[in-house]
Parts: C-alpha cells; sequence; structure tokens
C-alpha cells in the first residue's frame, strides 16, 4: 500500500508556491501538503506591489493562487499563523495559534525582512519598510492625509516606491547615500539618464546624504542629516536592502550563514528539511530577485517528485525598472574591471544608452537605458558564455552592421529557442513558441501555460511580437485576448452568442463557445453567471458553485478563517430597538468586534460560520450585501431634516433608493451617497453614483471612487423631483449591468467608454423608461438571501460543521 507522505512549507510566497506548483505537475498524489503564510492572503506577486502603488493594478489583480486554488488542490492552507517552532526530531511544526502538524517533508520558504537602519527615531509611528500588501496599504492609506513622503535608497525598491506614492500625490524627495541611482546595477552615465527623467516626473532627489535620525514626537515629522540640514516627511520609507529571515532556522538548529546554508539540491543541514528562496543561502549567496528563486523551486520540486535533475548551480540575474515611462534594464558586470572592455553608444535627443561589457570575446554585462528590446537576447548571451567575436557592433546597435530598423519579430525570430524571454519565470523562447502551437492565441494564455509575463510583465512587448510571429503561421487567425485564459472571446461576443443561441447555463456556454478549459477558471465561471443572470432575471438559477466563497455563504471570510455580518441599515439610519437587537445578537454568539464601516453600517467580525444561520435569524434584518458585487450602501448625510444648510430630504432620498436597489445584482459593488447640500458632507462625489441637493432639484455624479485609486466622479445631469432621481438612477444602474465587463467598477467603465455614450443612451425619455422597466424586473425576482437560508433546511445545512475536521482558510 503506498503512503502519501505529508509536506509542509513554511511560507506562502512566491518561492515557495513555485515550488508547491512544480511538484503538483510533477507528481500530483505523492503528497498531503499543507502550507503556512504570515500574512492574512493568498498566494500574491510580491513584485507587483510597486504596480499596485503606482495604481495600475488593483491588489486583488496580484494574487497568484486565489483561496479556490488550494482547496482545488487539496492543499491545507493557515493564513495569517505563521510556524514558530519545529521539532525536527519528532518532526513536526508548531504555528502561533497553537496548531501542530507533522511532516515528512519540510521546506522553508521564510523569505526575507526589509533592512531598517538602526537610526535614532527609525519606530516612530509611519516609518516602514516596503515588502508587503501591508506596508502598500499603508502608504496608501497615509497618502489620503498626509503629503509629504521621504524614501530612504536610491536603488531599485526605493524608487518603484517613490513613483507609486507620487502617483498617490504626494511630494516625494528621494535620499540617497551615493552619488549615482540605482549604482549596483548602472553605470553613471545611464544613472545620470535616468535621474534627469525622475526628476520630470517630479521625483526629488538628495545625493550623497546620510541620514542622521527621525524626528517628531508620536509620529514621524522629518528627518535630519549628518551634514546638518534636514526635511519634513509624514511618511518615511526604508528600502536599503533585505535580509534573509532565518530566526526560525536558527531556533531549530539549521547551519545558518547570511541565509540558510543549503546545497545544489536545496538541503539544509537537516535531513527531510530543504529551503528556498530569499532565505536560502547557496555557495554564498543570497538571491534577491524572483528569477533564481524559481530556479530553485524547479530543482527542489524535481528532487522531491524523484525525478532526474542536475541540481542547482547559481544564477546570473538581470534587472528591470518597473517605473511608468522609464525602461532600465542591467544584467551582469556594468563597469569596466581590469581585463574586461566595454562598448557604449549614446543618443541624448532619444534618451538612449546601451552599454555591453566584454572579456576574453564573451558578453559579461550589458546596461539598456530607453530601449531594452534587446535585454532578453543579451542576458541569454552572457549566461551562455558564448563568443561574440566579431558581433559585437550588433549586439551593441542592436540590429546587423548595414542594417537598420530591424522588427522586434524579425529579432526574436533569429533568437535560439533555449534563449530566455521572461527573466522573471525563466520561460525559453522556444516554450512559448510551443505554447502557442499548442493552441495558445493571447498573451493571456501563454501566460497561463508558462507563466511568462506572470511577474513584472515586462517582456509582454516580446511575448507579443512571438505570438505575431508564430501564431499568424499556425493558427492563421487575429490573435486577441478574451476575458481570461480559458477563451479567446470577449465579454462582447460572448454576451451576443448567449443572446443569439439562447443559452443558458454556463457549462452550456462553454461547450458551445467552445471553451479551451472545460471547466472554466475562477475568472470566467463567476463572469458568465453574471452575464445569464443579467440577460435572463426571470428564467435563469444563479449557479452558487460559480460564485466566490463571500457570495456562497453571503458574509465577508476574515483572515482567521471566520466571518463578518453586515445587516443592512437604510441610508445609515437605526433605532435603539436596532441597536439593542444587534447588541443582543453580538453578546449571545460571543462577537469579538463590532465595528462602524465607512458607509454607516454595523460590522459584526469574528462570526463562526456555523452561526451566520442564526445570527440572521435573530437579528430579523435584511444582508446588507457587504460581500458582494451588489449595492453595498447609500451613504447619506441629516440633509434639509436637521442641518440648516441642507436643501433637500437627504436621508429620506437615500434610503429610497437603498430599498429601491437593494438586492441587485452588479458587475462589481456598487456604493451611493446622497449629500443634502453642496457641501457634500455624504462625499457624494466619491461613488459610482451620487446624489447632491441643490435649491430646487439635485444634482447627478456618477464613476466616482475612493478605493486604490481615488477618481471623483462626473457630472451626469440635474433633475428636479425625487422620482427623476430614481428613474435616472434605475436608467444608469441598467445601463451599467447591461454595457461594463464583469468585475469592472463603475469608475473604470466610465473611463473606457466616455461619459458621453452614457449620457447618449440616457437622454431619451423613452430609453430610460426601458432601462428603469428592466432593473425593475430583475428586482422583482430577488430574495434575501439570509432568509432564504434561514427558511430552507438543504441550504442551511451547508453551514453546518463535521466533527473532528479542522477550520481553515478557503
Amino acid at each position: 500500500m503506498s503512503h502519501v507522505k505529508r509536506l509542509v512549507l513554511i511560507g506562502n510566497g512566491m518561492a515557495g508556491m513555485r515550488t508547491i506548483e512544480h511538484i503538483l505537475k510533477l507528481s500530483t498524489e505523492a503528497y498531503e501538503i499543507t502550507v503556512f503564510g504570515e500574512e492574512p492572503h493568498p498566494n500574491y506577486n510580491r513584485i507587483m506591489l510597486s504596480s499596485v502603488l503606482a495604481g495600475g493594478v488593483e491588489l486583488s489583480d496580484i494574487v497568484i493562487n486565489d483561496w479556490d486554488w488550494y482547496t482545488e488542490n487539496n492543499i491545507k492552507l493557515y493564513t495569517g499563523d505563521p510556524v514558530t517552532s519545529i521539532d525536527s526530531v519528532g518532526k513536526k511544526v508548531i504555528s502561533a495559534s497553537g496548531i501542530e502538524v507533522a511532516y515528512d517533508i519540510l521546506i522553508m520558504a521564510t523569505g526575507s525582512n526589509p533592512f531598517m537602519l538602526p537610526l535614532p527615531g527609525a519606530n516612530k509611528e509611519g516609518v516602514i519598510g516596503f515588502r508587503n500588501i501591508k506596508d502598500c496599504q499603508i502608504m496608501m492609506d497615509t497618502s489620503k492625509t498626509y503629503k509629504k513622503a521621504a524614501v530612504i535608497g536610491g536603488g531599485l525598491l526605493g524608487l518603484e516606491a517613490a513613483r507609486g506614492l507620487l502617483n498617490l500625490g504626494m511630494d516625494v524627495n528621494v535620499i540617497h547615500i551615493h552619488k549615482y541611482l540605482m549604482d549596483r546595477q548602472l553605470d553613471q552615465s545611464a544613472s545620470l539618464m535616468l535621474q534627469h527623467d525622475l526628476e520630470q516626473q517630479g521625483m526629488k532627489f538628495l545625493l550623497e546624504k546620510h541620514t542622521a535620525s527621525i524626528v517628531g514626537r508620536r509620529r514621524v515629522q522629518g528627518l535630519t542629516f549628518a551634514d546638518g540640514g534636514e526635511i519634513e516627511a509624514d511618511l518615511v520609507i526604508m528600502a536599503v536592502g533585505i535580509t534573509p529571515n532565518v530566526e526560525l532556522a536558527k531556533r531549530t538548529g539549521l547551519k545558518v550563514n547570511r541565509g540558510i546554508v543549503v546545497n545544489d539540491y536545496m538541503e539544509t543541514s537537516i535531513p527531510g528539511i530543504y529551503a528556498v528562496g530569499e532565505c536560502a543561502e547557496h555557495r554564498g549567496i543570497a538571491y534577491g530577485l524572483v528569477a533564481p528563486l524559481y530556479e530553485q523551486g524547479a530543482v527542489l520540486a524535481k528532487r522531491l517528485a524523484g525525478t532526474v535533475t542536475a541540481g542547482y548551480a547559481g544564477s546570473v540575474t538581470s534587472t528591470k525598472l518597473k517605473v511608468s515611462g522609464v525602461d532600465v534594464f542591467s544584467a551582469g558586470y556594468f563597469n569596466d574591471k581590469p581585463g574586461m572592455r566595454s562598448l557604449r553608444f549614446q543618443d541624448e535627443i532619444d534618451g538612449i544608452y546601451k552599454k555591453i561589457v566584454i572579456q576574453d570575446n564573451r558578453l559579461v554585462g550589458a546596461v539598456l537605458f530607453g530601449d531594452i528590446t534587446d535585454g532578453a537576447p543579451l542576458f541569454s548571451l552572457i549566461k551562455s558564455g558564448e563568443s561574440i567575436e566579431g558581433r559585437e557592433k550588433e549586439l551593441l546597435l542592436g540590429f546587423s552592421t548595414g542594417k537598420a530598423g530591424e522588427s522586434l519579430a524579425s529579432k526574436l525570430g533569429k533568437m535560439a529557442d533555449d534563449e530566455i524571454i521572461c527573466g522573471c519565470n525563466g520561460v525559453t523562447k522556444g516554450t512559448i513558441a510551443e505554447a502557442i502551437g499548442n493552441g495558445c492565441s493571447s498573451v493571456a494564455e501563454i501566460k497561463m501555460c508558462t507563466k511568462a509575463t506572470g511577474s513584472c510583465g515586462g517582456c509582454k512587448p516580446q511575448v507579443e511580437a512571438l505570438l505575431q510571429l508564430y501564431a499568424g503561421d499556425t493558427i492563421g487567425e487575429p490573435v486577441k485576448e478574451g476575458i481570461c485564459g480559458c477563451t479567446s472571446l470577449g465579454r462582447d461576443e460572448i454576451v451576443e452568442s448567449m443572446k443569439a443561441m439562447h443559452l443558458m447555463s454556463v457549462k452550456e456556454v462553454m461547450n458551445v463557445l467552445e471553451w479551451r478549459e472545460p471547466e472554466g477558471c475562477s475568472k470566467c465561471r463567476p463572469a458568465l453567471n453574471y452575464y445569464l443572470g443579467m440577460l435572463y432575471p426571470a428564467e435563469y438559477k444563479d449557479e452558487k458553485e460559480s460564485r466566490f466563497a463571500n457570495e456562497r455563504y453571503h458574509a465577508n471570510i476574515q483572515k482567521d478563517g471566520t466571518y463578518s455580518v453586515i445587516p443592512r441599515i437604510y441610508g445609515g439610519v437605526t433605532s435603539p430597538a436596532e441597536l439593542k437587537k444587534i447588541a443582543t445578537v453580538a453578546e449571545k454568539y460571543d462577537v469579538p468586534l463590532v465595528k462602524f464601516t465607512g458607509g454607516q453600517r454595523l460590522d459584526l467580525f469574528g462570526v463562526k460560520k456555523e452561526d451566520l444561520p442564526g445570527i440572521w435569524e435573530e437579528l430579523d434584518m435584511p444582508s446588507g450585501h457587504g460581500y458582494g458585487k451588489a449595492l453595498r450602501t447609500v451613504k447619506t448625510c441629516v440633509g434639509n431634516t436637521f442641518c440648516r444648510f441642507g436643501t433637500q430630504d437627504a436621508i429620506g432620498m437615500g434610503i429610497r433608493l437603498e430599498k429601491a436597489f437593494e438586492r441587485i445584482n452588479t458587475p462589481a459593488k456598487v456604493k451611493l451617497a446622497v449629500s443634502g447640500c453642496p457641501r457634500n458632507c455624504a462625499e457624494a462625489t466619491v461613488k459610482d453614483l451620487g446624489v447632491v441637493a441643490i435649491d430646487g432639484g439635485w444634482e447627478l455624479y456618477v464613476g466616482g471612487n475612493a478605493g486604490v485609486k481615488v477618481r471623483a466622479s462626473e457630472f451626469l445631469c440635474v433633475v428636479k423631483t425625487e422620482d427623476e432621481v430614481v428613474e435616472w438612477t434605475s436608467a444608469y444602474l441598467q445601463y451599467y449591468r447591461e454595457n461594463a465587463n464583469w468585475n469592472e467598477r463603475t469608475a473604470n467603465w466610465i473611463e473606457r467608454v466616455g461619459l458621453e455614450s452614457i449620457i447618449k443612451a440616457l437622454e431619451n425619455a423613452e430609453d430610460r423608461q426601458a432601462l428603469m422597466g428592466r432593473i425593475e424586473e430583475t428586482l422583482s425576482y430577488s430574495k434575501d438571501p439570509w432568509k432564504d437560508i434561514i427558511n430552507n433546511d438543504d441550504l442551511r445545512k451547508n453551514f453546518h460543521t463535521l466533527s473532528g475536521v479542522e477550520t481553515v482558510n478557503s
């Protein structure tokens, strides 16, 4: 009888989880896998945090493996619960919450910590590193209140953090101890060009500055320097390097230098315990870039899957700066040393700089600024160590002597199949070509199949060029991206096909429209479920299995596996009787935290899943839909009911809107607000739809957002009566429901389609009435989900807990 070994991974980050992904591919049934993560999140792409900060993507967009992925792969995941001790004799780990898990194989992927300079005042509020989602969130929150930021460190991470803070509207000073930025990757010429471009973007630099102290009382107020200078700062980011997180390894008795010492097979000094990633030290080097960590993970996965592997031999690294509008690439040696020679090309007009470093006719380094399209082939030559004798000029200029303007596709066509295109994930040209040959016809599909473009995204132009190069020959059809990697069809094509062929289930859509992945994925299944419900409100039966866990359980799952419950409080107006009821329920079910939300409601945190139906029943209040893609809140001020400035009944208007549209499903969450006068105390102009009272009427604003990327709403119209407010709101919400992409907030939708197109769609009264009729019909079929479950024993069984089963986040 075969024995399934128990594998425990300490660290839910990129290196460890990439190892697990490889193991699952090589030997699906070999291990019973348990993962412990210190952060309360599923596995996410840490190197994309700078893009989140810069506003290019949402935090949800950088998740690599969502909660469902762990469940689908039978992985037991404990988040927000770090392992605090390892019994290497008894072979078990113990977490901070006291969970004990036995192992046969233990992988340590504890990552690294930001190095915090031991400056006086470094422990003040507002002084942070930049390593995780929490740091990112602090920076975004701080930018809403404070305006002056200082970034200590003019390296890669510091500049990316500074660019993000600029995007958040902060005034940013970068303090660097050296004379030139990115002095560990760039020579003087490239560094000066980089500094010039970043200064043009609004970044300010204090070079050759030694920070002496961080001043302020409880919170940081500024920095002083060794030369006597000082600046004001409300937020200080230390981006001066990282240190391997090895405390647990030291306590366990593993051999540790700077990192956990491993051999070529990632084995530590204790049998059965392995280490990968930033915490590991291989041949005296602890890597901090993602590509080496993935290479280590691939070797370890093969080792654990019983596949022959040559062992890890170390990595040559390259870096790219992820700052919008500034292209920088560096690999290998970038400064001349004895025995080396370098060739340079500089175009001051177009802002292009190229440098290659040669030793013994081999390429040993390259620096590119302004045009980094040759970065991948140059990096491949550095790694291969082949002779470049006679090709130096071609490599420097990017084209053969006597020829100019060679296209990227042409260059890629000449590359060898084993040359690396995606340096972050170690994906070769040959792997991408094979994926295209096997049917991948979009960048998204290639990303899904190979991971190329899945990290920093800097290789996307090369992948697109390869797609054009190979897809045209082998597939013979236009290449475009679908709603996900399962299909090449876009949203509009899918919805039109649903209508034309009267497709009535998610499975039917996938079959008829020839989905490449027969079961779909976590992106397309919820989208199809929404589109079908939008098209056929009377006929379509909602597929619960195509919704996320929050929407299946009608509550927000928290990091510890409990849920939060938000009853609906119309317009933010409650009563003593309602408050007593909430208090009684909170006491009876031992709810650890009751908190006011930003939407003027009460949120009960820490509720056990099995208690949800009982709490809903005893509250006897409607669901606030605080978990779903639906109308969340209608925030109101007191209006003319009490306020001396109020011109209209904001409370009454808000309650009427909330009662009219509660339970409506929308492409993404929707928030409304009603202010009783232009002073706008309800913050109506940063909502999906805001209503502002004026003398004799109401102004309507649309497309606002106060989230990660703040966007002021745009003026839609002025109406005179409350009935007209409801009519325009109905028409606007239904038009949004019928035309937006699933998971697209109104702010993004309006930026995509333009306000003018929306005004044109709504300006005719008959069109508005038709839209209003359709949303009213949809609402007529909606039910309160909490009451539905309370009154249905079969549905209620889903909340029962089986004895002997551990609760894990999923």
